[in-house]
């Protein structure tokens, strides 16, 4: 089996982003991001999919973490769609999970077909120097990218910080299950021979 692994970078004037990642990992993560708070998001990406996950990412934080969070999604979500025709994949995944009282639902399908729904209210707050909007920004920059389409879905829950990480846990595991090789579907996923 070809090893599915990619590393993409993207440098603007306003960040510098390299993101590695090894669909097949075990979990690895080397983090680096000027956001406390989103490396520890990108944490559990890598922990709860099953991926390696390597993010080195310099930003303007100095004016706000939009920049630096979005092209993190963005250069993540390039890097998900490069890696191969996705033959033998299962294409969809989904999770449900709860933290303590919050409960989301995460479904992804890489179609092919970019759409993102986010149903997660959140104010405008922060988790320590991290807008919490900022969440969608990421999501949303992801599925665009990868060419996924996306549905985050908040069922309970008051803790931001809760609400938050077990949307990005619920979102680690779909994706998780997206990419798992289908040993009973080596060829492409779809009745058209190629996912658009």
């Amino acid at each position: 089996m070809t090893a599915r692994t990619a590393k993409v970078t993207r440098k603007t004037r306003e960040t510098e982003i390299t993101v590695e990642v090894n669909l097949d990992g075990t979990g690895q993560a080397a983090i680096d991001t000027p956001l406390p708070f989103l490396s520890h998001m990108l944490d559990q990406i890598a922990r709860h999919g099953a991926i390696d996950l390597t993010v080195k990412a310099v930003g303007d934080v100095e004016i706000d973490g939009h920049h630096t969070t979005e092209d993190i999604g963005i250069v993540l979500g390039e890097a998900v769609r490069t890696l191969g025709d996705h033959k033998g994949i299962r294409r969809y995944g989904s999770a449900t999970l709860p933290m303590d009282e919050a409960l989301v639902t995460a479904a992804m399908d890489l179609s092919g077909r970019p759409f993102f729904v986010w149903k997660v209210p959140l104010p405008k707050a922060k988790i320590g120097t991290w807008d919490v909007e900022l969440a969608e920004v990421f999501f949303e920059a992801f599925a665009r990218t990868a060419q996924a389409n996306l549905h985050v879905v908040l069922h309970e829950g008051h803790n931001l910080h809760h609400i938050v990480e077990i949307s990005f846990k619920a979102f680690s595991r779909a994706l998780r299950a997206a990419v798992e090789l289908d040993p009973r579907a080596p060829g492409v996923p779809s009745t058209k021979g190629m996912l658009v």
